[in-house]
């Protein structure tokens, strides 16, 4: 059996940028500060929440590496490598490894895409190359390519394959894919407002964009599940689930960036081609922070 790389909740950790549009490695050191303080189970950083698309190779290795030295050991850091082009993949796998990472997280190719066999033959060449586990990630709503059950089951057999942050949105496929790999691959939901079906179906835990500004909360429906107290996680997802969908309102992480340059981490900045959060939409969602107690500043 494989080793699990977190059980619980991982942050999908934004890229706070300033002014000029450079990485604000200030406001990203606080930010970390905060997620270890609420009791986070892992970071994800340069994923699709962070904006992982845009960084250039320097500030991808920039960025994955401030992170692990923030990060100083107290929780596995994920870098997210992937790419669609197999060979940038590969490299950027590499530069993570060099820099410390824990783990990596690799995207299905978008926009050219691939078949299923293209599927494995992109994913094992990455594997063969990596020198730490690797968390695939299926999220057919941003790359227009569902990754199937039955391709899981043969990528698990890699040994550097550990596990899927699944963001199909189907908890049939979700509860296919558990029975095809059983132990031989970790499930991660991808969407918040299914963590509790997730870990119903034997997920380990969730990588999440709500965490960022609520690590402790999200962490804590993971923990209420697996002490056995289900009542408990679900009724705390329930209470959090307009917030998370808001989360949601315009394509991450515009929102997500929004939020926490609310609570200071941060300006309100993303690159293009990602613009601000129309303003209708962010006087709601800090309308529903503040409900969840959190102090808004702006």
């Amino acid at each position: 059996m494989k080793n699990t790389v977190f059980t619980g909740a991982a942050t999908a950790i934004i890229t706070p940028f300033e002014q000029g549009g450079a990485v604000d490695y200030e406001a990203f050191g606080r930010l970390i500060d905060y997620q270890l303080a609420e009791g986070i189970d892992g970071i994800v950083a340069s994923g699709t929440s962070g904006e992982g698309s845009t960084l250039t190779d320097a500030e991808f290795e920039q960025v994955i590496s401030f992170c692990v030295r923030r990060v100083g050991g107290k929780v596995p850091v994920i870098a997210g490598s992937g790419s669609n082009n197999t060979g940038h993949a590969i490299e950027r796998t590499k530069t993570a490894c060099a820099a410390g990472a824990d783990a990596v997280l690799l995207v299905t190719p978008y926009y050219n895409k691939t078949t299923q066999r293209g599927l494995i033959a992109h994913y094992t060449a990455i594997a063969d190359q990596s020198g730490v586990p690797c968390i695939l990630y299926n999220v057919p709503s941003r790359t227009g390519l569902n990754m199937l059950p039955e391709t899981l089951a043969q990528l698990a057999k890699h040994p550097r394959i550990a596990a899927v942050k699944e963001a199909c949105g189907s908890l049939s496929q979700i509860a296919r894919e558990r029975r095809l790999c059983g132990e031989e691959l970790d499930i991660y939901s991808g969407c918040d407002d299914q963590i509790v079906p997730t870990l119903s179906l034997g997920g380990k835990g969730i990588i999440s964009v709500v965490a960022n500004i609520l690590p402790g909360k999200t962490a804590e429906i993971c923990r209420r599940f697996f002490r056995g107290d289900v009542t408990g996680a679900a009724a705390l997802q329930l209470e959090l689930l307009d917030l998370m969908n808001q989360l949601m309102i315009e394509t991450n992480p515009i929102p997500a960036k929004a939020a926490c340059a609310a609570l200071g981490y941060g300006a309100n900045r993303v690159r293009l081609p990602l613009t601000e959060m129309e303003e209708g939409n962010r006087r709601k969602l800090l309308e529903l922070m503040r409900e969840a107690g959190l102090e808004v500043k702006a």
